[in-house]
């Protein structure tokens, strides 16, 4: 019984929403291109992509003298 390779799956490039093949033919998958990868390089670069962070609840009401 031969072994048949996996079709590529199609994925959308997350930057400009292009159909694009999740292969290792993409190098630059997820992305569609270079220039959409280097996009969003440049979005986390210059902090426009955020990861919210939650302050711990110490208990304590922040305008109560202590």
């Amino acid at each position: 019984m031969p072994v048949e390779p996996k079709a590529a799956r199609k994925a959308h490039c997350p930057q400009c929403n292009a159909a694009n093949l999740w292969s290792a033919d993409n190098p630059y998958r997820p992305f569609c291109s270079e220039r959409c990868k280097l996009i969003d390089l440049g979005q986390w670069a210059t902090g426009a992509y955020r990861i919210p962070q939650v302050e711990p609840d110490t208990g304590r009401i922040e305008d109560e003298e202590p």
